[in-house]
């Protein structure tokens, strides 16, 4: 605090930080929601800025505000303002761009456990490898990832004198996911709605900067999510990952067919866990069977992007933190995962060396 800053005021925002946004791990004030406060007296007024309509929301905070100041002396009775942000304009007009970013892919899947966080990680740092400005949005709501693959320790901060939140860097990839907003055991208990909300904040609410690409990682299905993204932000492609084997194949079909109703590009299939080959030995085992990708790329004549080896130790370089095109370029997976990341500039961006 600035030695200009009342002792009084210093106290109030040091017990304000205990004061938790409902449903997420960090405090108010942290968030930038407290916008101004005075002390008239003994009477402590103070004005909140929120972005949900939810009545429940500010009265939730207005309680614990009003409990973390009892015992405070130079405080006996708190009156709190609470102005709601309008919402922003969504699918009614249309999807938009997001300024200053160049490009957007979506990475997306029909079943989960195809490896899709995995590949987007992967994808988004071999294109920062390459030189691109890069940003990763982790779209997957309930189960985040991308902060634990790319290691990445930070939190994100407000901007100062806005609302729109600054994202991580990591390995040189501006980074934004709910995981960085919760406890690493805490759920994100969000209804559609709600769901809505923080999904066109992540997108439209960022302080992204210029980017070449900003790269989606999406929950599998084609739910609210999905839906909210291709109503709100102008996709240039999407790409469908996939494993070899017939169930994985059926859900592939259905997000294509998602996508395909939006009118958006799907750039081309990726086929993970395509076979494995075991340590010392050229034989390789096809434990979830044989051209499954390739076959379903040419039914919906896309180009078949690449097929990923199942590798344990792209497996273990995610669970630590720093993506396989990182740790260990030499090794099968960051190989095809390089060639595809190549794939992917040379569809965006025909006119560069990729």
């Amino acid at each position: 605090m600035s030695e200009d800053v009342p002792v009084w005021q210093e106290e109030v925002v040091q017990r304000l930080r205990g004061v938790k946004y409902p449903g997420f791990s960090r405090d108010i004030v942290s968030f930038g929601l407290v916008q101004d406060m005075t002390l008239e007296g003994t009477e402590l007024k103070l004005r909140l800025k929120l972005t949900t309509p939810d009545p429940a929301v500010p009265e939730k905070i207005g309680k614990e505000i009003r409990d973390c100041l009892k015992g405070y002396a130079l405080v006996k009775s708190v009156a709190i303002e609470t102005e709601v942000a309008p919402p922003q304009a969504t699918a009614s007009t249309g999807p938009q761009e997001i300024s200053g970013v160049r490009k957007i892919v979506a990475v997306a899947s029909g079943k989960g456990g195809v490896g899709k966080s995995t590949v987007a990680a992967n994808l988004a740092v071999s294109l920062a490898k390459k030189g691109l400005k890069v940003g990763l949005c982790d779209c997957d709501l309930y189960g985040p990832s991308q902060a634990m693959m790319l290691g990445c320790q930070d939190g994100v901060r407000v901007e100062e004198g806005t609302e729109r939140i600054v994202p991580a860097e990591c390995h040189g990839v501006k980074l934004m996911s709910m995981g960085m907003l919760l406890g690493d055991d805490s759920p994100a208990a969000l209804r559609g709605p709600m769901v809505t909300r923080f999904t066109q904040q992540f997108l439209r609410q960022v302080a992204w900067g210029d980017l070449d690409v900003l790269v989606l990682d999406l929950p599998p299905g084609t739910g609210d999510i999905q839906l909210t993204i291709v109503q709100t932000v102008a996709l240039d492609g999407a790409v469908i990952v996939t494993t070899p084997q017939e169930v994985a194949l059926v859900d592939a079909r259905k997000a294509i067919a998602m996508f395909r109703k939006v009118n958006v590009t799907i750039l081309g299939i990726l086929e993970n866990m395509s076979y494995f080959v075991a340590p010392g030995s050229a034989e390789r085992h096809e434990i979830f069977g044989s051209g499954g990708g390739k076959r379903e790329a040419q039914r919906q004549s896309v180009p078949l992007l690449g097929e990923i080896p199942l590798d344990p130790e792209a497996r273990r370089c995610g669970d630590e933190g720093k993506p396989v095109v990182l740790a260990n370029s030499s090794s099968p997976s960051a190989k095809v995962f390089s060639d595809f990341a190549s794939q992917v500039t040379k569809i965006l961006f025909p006119n560069i060396s990729s």
